[in-house]
């Protein structure tokens, strides 16, 4: 599998994941993951999981023997000198890969990064709500991931993340200790609508299907709205918060 980042951020990527930080996160966490046996050994697979933490992207991919690939902005990969190759080398390390800016925009970059992933016969880790949920509810998803799905023809891997919002809150860095737990589902094979790619109402269908499998593992409430818009609202009533961009 080739990635975005070279051979030293490969080799970073195993040696945090088994040696420096690994470890360390199962020794203190003990996290527990379930249906592992539904992610291929080998292969493209795209695993859509819901978004409670930051800390989503070290339990979900920890949980697994494979190399588990999200996107990033682009910036954190074009920094010169000293302090942008450390900014590569550890965001390529974490599993991470730039967002195409050759597309015409950040979702459709996104997703060109996606495919080559995939093409290359790996994981993809996608949040389909598209920003973290700021209250631990589930949020109506973003069809990008629908769209990926037809357009590569892989199944898609429910993910249910659990208690990562109770270890790492929205706006804090440590909340409270929690074993945190990861559930992946059955792989859904949407090859029934290949060609549809285009049809936003296939998309949509596909989007929810998805969504509805994430609200089965993670035993979240399901508020049909998008998540950016309740942060929005939650922030002019008082609430506030702050997001992070994913396709």
């Amino acid at each position: 599998m080739t990635v975005v980042g070279g051979k030293g951020g490969v080799l970073f990527y195993w040696f945090l994941k088994f040696i420096a930080l690994g470890p360390l996160l199962r020794v203190i966490f003990r996290p527990k993951a379930t249906g592992i046996d539904n992610v291929p050994t080998e292969g493209p697979a795209i695993l859509a999981s819901n978004h409670l933490s930051y800390a989503d992207w070290l339990f979900m991919p920890l949980s697994l023997p494979r190399r588990v690939t999200f996107v990033a902005k682009s910036e954190y990969f074009t920094e010169p000198g000293l302090r942008g190759w450390f900014k590569k080398t550890f965001f390529g390390g974490t599993g991470q890969v730039p967002i195409d800016r050759s597309g015409a925009d950040a979702a459709s970059g996104a997703l060109l990064s996606a495919k080559r992933v995939l093409a290359d016969g790996g994981l993809f880790g996608i949040y389909p709500e598209g920003t973290r949920s700021h209250d631990g509810r589930l949020y109506r998803g973003k069809t990008g991931v629908a769209r990926l799905a037809l357009e590569t023809g892989v199944p898609v891997i429910p993910v249910g993340v659990v208690g990562t919002d109770v270890l790492a809150p929205p706006g804090k860095v440590f909340g409270r200790w929690t074993r945190p737990r990861v559930h992946y589902g059955k792989p859904l094979d949407f090859s029934r609508y290949a060609g549809m790619e285009n049809d936003r109402y296939i998309l949509r269908s596909i989007t929810d299907e998805i969504v509805y499998d994430i609200m089965e593992l993670s035993g979240q409430e399901y508020v049909d709205k998008y998540a950016a818009v309740a942060k929005q609202e939650a922030k002019e009533a008082g609430g506030g918060d702050e997001g992070k961009l994913a396709s």
